[in-house]
This record gives C-alpha cells, sequence and structure tokens, in this order.
C-alpha cells in the first residue's frame, strides 16, 4: 500500500468521528426543542459528551478542522440544550416554530442573496464591489418611488434596478478605466447612496413617509399546509422570494456552463490571456459591474416594496456587508452563498424569536439583535485564508500597446 493511500485509510475513520461529533452535538440541542422537547439534562449532557469524545478522536486522527468543529457543535449543544431544557414550554414553543422559522429565514435571506449574486457576477469579473449596500439602497427608495409615482409595483421594481445599475456604471467608471482603488471607490459610493437616498426621501415625503397605499409585490400562496413545517415554510411567500431561489440556478448556468460566463471568469482569472484570444476585458467587466448593480437593487427593491411595503432612511442597515461575507463565505459560488444567506437569514429569523424566551428583558432583546453581524464575523473570520477569490479580483487592468 503507497503511503498515500495508508494516509487516506487513516483519515476516513478520523473524519467519520468528526461528522459524528457534529451531529451529536446538534442532537443534544434538538431534543430539547419542539416537537420533542426531551426534559432531561443527562440526555442533553451524554450528547455533549459524545460530541467532545468524537472531536477529541478526529483530532488525534489528524482530522483539525471537523474534531474541532465537532468539540465545537459538542459544547454549544449541550449549553444550548440545558438552557431549552429549564425554559418553560410555553415559550420555547412561541420561540421555535420550525414553519415559522422556515418562512421567516427566506425572507430574511432573500435581499442577500440578490445582493450576493450581484457580487458574485462582479468579482468573477476581476471588479470587487464593496458598494453593495449602496446599490441595495438606491434599489430600495427608487422601486418605492417609482412604484409611487407610477402606481405599478412591476415599474417600481425596473426603476430601483436602474438606480442601482446606474450607481454601478459610476464604480465601474472609477474601477475599470480611472483604474482607481476599488474598495475606496466602493466606500464612497456607499455615502453617496446613502446621502443620495436621503435627500430625496426627506424632498419627496417630508415628515408624512412613504404612503400606506404603496404598490406591494404580491404573495405567493401554495397549498402545502399538509406538508408539515416544510410547507408552512413555503405556503405564503413573496414572488420575490421564489425569483432569488430561481436567480441562483441562472447565475450557476450562466457563470459555470455558457461561453459568456467562462469569457467573464476568465477574465477575472487573466485578464491578458483572455484579451490574447479576442475577449474584451473592458467591455466584459462594464457589463458584469452594472448587472451586479441591477441584482443588488433587486434585493432593495424587496426590502422597501416587497416586505416592508415602505421605505425609511438608511433601511437596508448594513446587508450589503452580510452578502458581501456570504459571498466570500460561499467561497465565490451560487449555492455556496446561497447556504450562507441562508445561514445568516436564519440567524436574523432566531434572534427576532428569541426574546420570546424571556419578556420584558429588553436589554437580552437587543443584544440578540446581534446575532447576525456576530455570526458574520465569525463566518469570515473561519474562511479567511481557505476561501481563494478569482486571481485578477481587484486588480486594475491596464491594456498593453
Amino acid at each position: 500500500m503507497s503511503a498515500r493511500a495508508a494516509s487516506a485509510a487513516c483519515a476516513a475513520p478520523a473524519a467519520t468521528a468528526g461528522w459524528a461529533g457534529i451531529l451529536a452535538g446538534v442532537l443534544a440541542l434538538f431534543v430539547a426543542l419542539p416537537p420533542l422537547t426531551v426534559r432531561s439534562d443527562a440526555l442533553v449532557v451524554v450528547l455533549g459528551a459524545l460530541a467532545l469524545a468524537a472531536g477529541a478522536a478526529a483530532l488525534r486522527g489528524g482530522e483539525r478542522k471537523l474534531g474541532g468543529a465537532a468539540i465545537l457543535a459538542g459544547l454549544l449543544g449541550a449549553g444550548l440544550g440545558y438552557g431549552a431544557a429549564h425554559t418553560a414550554t410555553g415559550g420555547l414553543e412561541a420561540a421555535v416554530s420550525w414553519g415559522a422559522l422556515g418562512g421567516a429565514t427566506l425572507r430574511f435571506a432573500c435581499p442577500l442573496i440578490f445582493a450576493a449574486l450581484g457580487g458574485l457576477v462582479s468579482e468573477r469579473s476581476g471588479v470587487v464591489n464593496i458598494a453593495l449596500e449602496g446599490m441595495m439602497l438606491m434599489g430600495a427608495f427608487f422601486a418605492a418611488y417609482g412604484a409611487d409615482k407610477t402606481g405599478s409595483w412591476v415599474l417600481g421594481i425596473l426603476i430601483g434596478m436602474l438606480a442601482g445599475a446606474a450607481l454601478a456604471a459610476v464604480h465601474a467608471v472609477f474601477a475599470i478605466s480611472v483604474r482607481s482603488d476599488q474598495i475606496v471607490s466602493g466606500t464612497a459610493l456607499n455615502f453617496v447612496a446613502l446621502g443620495l437616498t436621503g435627500y430625496m426621501y426627506v424632498d419627496v415625503y417630508g415628515a408624512d413617509g412613504t404612503p400606506n397605499d404603496l404598490p406591494q409585490v404580491p404573495e405567493v400562496h401554495l397549498p402545502t399546509s399538509s406538508l408539515g413545517f416544510a410547507g408552512n415554510s413555503i405556503d405564503d411567500q413573496n414572488l420575490l422570494v421564489w425569483v432569488s431561489l430561481v436567480m441562483v440556478v441562472a447565475v450557476w448556468v450562466f457563470v459555470f456552463r455558457t461561453r459568456a460566463g467562462l469569457r467573464m471568469r476568465s477574465v477575472g482569472e487573466n485578464p491578458r490571456a483572455a484579451e490574447t484570444v479576442g475577449i474584451s476585458v473592458q467591455r466584459t467587466r462594464y457589463l458584469a459591474v452594472i448587472a451586479s448593480g441591477a441584482l443588488a437593487a433587486l434585493g432593495g427593491a424587496f426590502l422597501s416594496i416587497g416586505s416592508v411595503h415602505s421605505f425609511t432612511q438608511n433601511m437596508t442597515a448594513g446587508k450589503g456587508f452580510i452578502a458581501l461575507a456570504a459571498l466570500i463565505f460561499g467561497r465565490w459560488r451560487p449555492f455556496g452563498l446561497l447556504a450562507a444567506t441562508l445561514l445568516f437569514g436564519f440567524s436574523s429569523a432566531l434572534a427576532q424569536r428569541l426574546p420570546q424566551l424571556t419578556p420584558g428583558a429588553e436589554n437580552v432583546a437587543t443584544l440578540l439583535q446581534a446575532l447576525p453581524y456576530v455570526l458574520t464575523l465569525v463566518a469570515v473570520a473561519g474562511v479567511i485564508g481557505r476561501s481563494i477569490p478569482p486571481k485578477a479580483d481587484g486588480v486594475p487592468y491596464k491594456r498593453e500597446g
């Protein structure tokens, strides 16, 4: 047996132990939650201990990542499971309703999906787009403004997407033609969007705010309640939630299964080689960045006329940066970023419902609202150094000759 085969044979049991430990840690929490709601400290502790033992075995076998994850899952699962086992059943059932959590997860993830897909298209072409936040904000305001003035949510969405694309075009000029620092350009445009939308909001709507009869993106009602919590999660979702999920597949097909997507990826990996075979680097990057702005603006439009049904200043509240973190966490791949946005969406949904466990504790409720941002920091810190961006991402290209 070769050394490589022997190493693989030794690693297999260690990996199995790691995954088993993660599963045991998850079960330590899950058994204490509805619908099981097992009131047994011993069971929670035993499952947590099994997770720790499996994690230690994985570490001894050389699986550092899985072993560490299993130990962390064991500690968190046992700790949270113990707390859940000592929480009133009524409070648990109010906070942990899986159907409601699933539906809220999709709604919180929807704007992040659109923005992260926009970031993917831009960065796969080699342009860092840190202005996703500003493009979402432009989309949110101009979608509401357009829907109000035209009386149509469809036209509102189109106007919002045009506004996001226009801001992206400015970013493209500075990043591609002027070859300025893309981080600085994106940061400046975030402030421009914040100031512009704030000024126009006050100038157009004043203290009264957007009208109460603002045209809204419709809900899609499906007869899926008989499917249990999974059916309850999707039986009453906004149309744009379904569009976001379809767009994940569409972007994957475009980027990885079409000639245009291959050209865009080649520009993001090696623009000089791409140009030698006749691909216009500047044109490809311009189109990608402008499309990025339109996609991010679609996420903002969901916030204003799909979810909240109004516009308030700075209503994106950092969602563009969370989408950027999801893009990195998902390794610049559509389905990877989908998983990341669903994770962040779940943390937001959970943070919204956890205060029901501690009624009257306003300080605790406020602290729990930071959960999505804490998770963002942990997730990004965990992939730094292992998530490799396109080689030419953020590198200005100067045509020779």
